[in-house]
């Protein structure tokens, strides 16, 4: 069939797929029919297609909308194994907002950590991609500590063979990709040092997951369906304000083997999407917890175990299903009161509940960690981000109540506001769009707090600390660690002997940060005691409790916010 006359077919599909109540449902259900059966001879028409089915398996009407959604999705690794046995291009299929489809593979330099999972939990779906490298020279760095004799070609010859000399190396029986792995994990090195090692390295590995790791067939099983019989809730119908002062729903705490299964599911969702975030790469399986927040969406609340913490900041992700579909995740790092959130709805669930589901996953970290400000970093709403500009990201988040912290953008925003009122065909220029989204925005539920975040960064603290090493301590970081550790642990009461060795890179982290506080020979002992407990807790099973500890603590607070909100 034409590509014009599929495609009109989609436009209509994909209209009816928004439609709740109203007796849509045997439209949709004939709509759906009549694209299901057409031979699609382009990815795009063909991605489009599956976008939708995803949106509708996610936000179903009926069970058997949602039967036909399942039955046709299940007909996508046919349908791509068409398109590419007809030469079609299928290069938009790489693209990594809709790459993961059934029937396709993922090619990146992915890192270490998620390479070694890859080979633990797909070993036989992956292998290297050889004809992705451009630059092999890099392996002279690395590979003769596996290969004997390879400084001889490594070290002075050109067009080395790098290949040919794995293959030899490996012996039959096993891949290649293995016997690689397998000589890292020997190294006598730590772990990150084997991070590190590999992922210089640059390697390509290609991963052609099975049907149920694709973006098609990815899918928690769920005991109840939600089905929509009537209008999406829309970001007008949202008071942030209310919904984070609402009760909200409990926590759940997984099993370690239903965590594990959780956080495989994550990589899963990110991998396939060539994207990596710090909180499933590293998750703790013993701190995972699920959520029903209502409407069929679930968050699986996802912390770190101590040793893999940021130094300062607490961290928290959070995967996002509905249905059973994964559809977004979320990222928060918190200090004190404030949590700088990141929010991502993947693209083909745009059209969805989007606002509500950021103000339940809002409420949930509000109340569970005690949070009530929330900033979001400039490219979430757009700043070098293209696709934020496009969406409109900015104003999402200014009708939800978020504000500029920079006085100059603020001013715009009003300006702009003015200019819009009553005008409801007028949509700010991107241009001015790119403008409003170069400084951070913040909503404070609390509003004896307002403005006290505004100009902080966590990387102010950073670079302060940078500052006192290199004048100071000569550039070296481990005499300014030691310095500190000493000075601080002294003066708090505790010595530098009393800390448990999982509590010690706590204390480094936090000496080196307190050493700049003046006046810290002066805090009362009770305050002294308190930061104590407070740098134990980085250390602990929970940085909720973390947390909650630096929000009684009032002097740390400002000694903190003073240093971030320096101006550098």
């Amino acid at each position: 069939m034409p590509a014009k006359t599929i495609n009109r077919l989609l436009d209509q599909l994909d209209e009816l797929k928004r439609e709740f109540g109203g007796g849509q449902e045997q439209r949709i259900e004939s709509s759906l029919s009549r694209v299901a059966r057409q031979k699609f001879n382009n990815a795009e028409s063909l991605i489009r297609f599956h976008e939708i089915l995803l949106f509708i398996r996610a936000y179903p009407q009926t069970a058997k909308i949602l039967h036909q959604a399942e039955k046709t999705l299940a007909s996508f690794g046919d349908r791509v194994k068409l398109l590419r046995d007809t030469d079609a291009d299928l290069s938009p299929l790489d693209n990594p907002e809709m790459s993961g489809i059934a029937g396709t593979s993922v090619t990146d330099t992915f890192t270490y950590n998620i390479v070694r999972w890859l080979w633990k939990l797909h070993p036989a779906q992956i292998a290297f991609a050889w004809d992705w490298f451009e630059d092999e020279n890099r392996l002279a760095a690395t590979w003769p500590r596996f290969m004997p004799l390879l400084e001889e070609d490594a070290f002075v010859e050109a067009n080395v063979p790098y290949v040919e000399w794995l293959r030899a190396a490996k012996g039959r029986g096993i891949r290649e990709l293995a016997w690689l792995l397998q000589r890292f994990e020997a190294l006598p090195l730590t772990d990150k040092e084997k991070v590190e090692l590999y992922d210089s390295s640059k390697l390509y590995v290609r991963w052609t997951p099975s049907y149920k790791a694709t973006r098609t067939g990815m899918k928690l099983p769920v005991r109840e369906v939600y089905y929509h019989r009537q209008p999406l809730i829309q970001r007008r119908d949202i008071s942030l304000r209310d919904e984070l002062e609402s009760l909200p729903p409990s926590l759940k705490r997984l099993s370690a083997r239903k965590g594990q299964a959780i956080l495989d599911l994550t990589r899963e969702t990110s991998t396939v999407r060539y994207r990596e975030l710090y909180g499933f790469t590293h998750g703790d399986v013993k701190r995972v917890f699920q959520v029903s927040i209502g409407r069929g969406v679930d968050l699986f609340v996802i912390g770190l175990p101590s040793g893999l913490r940021l130094p300062l900041r607490a961290y928290h992700a959070a995967m996002i299903f509905k249905n059973g579909v994964p559809v977004g995740y979320f990222e928060g790092l918190s200090l004190f009161e404030r949590m700088e959130s990141g929010f991502n709805l993947y693209y083909s669930f745009r059209d969805g509940e989007t606002a509500w589901i950021y103000a339940r996953t809002l409420n949930i970290f509000r109340h569970s960690l005690g949070v009530t400000a929330f900033s979001l970093d400039p490219y979430q709403i757009g700043y070098e981000n293209e696709e934020g500009i496009e969406s409109g990201a900015f104003w999402f988040y200014r009708k939800l109540g978020f504000r500029p912290t920079r006085t100059g953008l603020h001013e715009l925003t009003l300006a702009e506001e003015r200019k819009m009122s009553g005008r409801r065909a007028y949509r700010t220029p991107k241009a001015l769009l790119r403008r409003l989204a170069a400084g951070p925005m913040i909503f404070e539920l609390e509003n004896s707090t307002v403005g006290n975040w505004d100009r902080f960064t966590v990387r102010g603290i950073g670079l302060a600390v940078q500052r006192r090493m290199a004048g100071r301590f000569g550039g070296d970081a481990q005499k300014m660690r030691a310095a500190s550790v000493e000075k601080v642990a002294r003066t708090l009461g505790v010595g530098a002997r009393e800390w448990s060795e999982v509590e010690l890179p706590a204390l480094s982290d936090f000496a080196v940060m307190l050493d700049l506080i003046s006046d810290l020979n002066r805090w009362s002992d009770s305050e002294k005691q308190a930061m104590v407990r407070i740098i134990r807790a980085k250390a602990g099973a929970d940085e909720a409790r973390y947390l909650q500890l630096m929000q009684g603590h009032r002097r740390l607070r400002a000694a903190m916010i003073k240093l971030g909100s320096q101006v550098n």
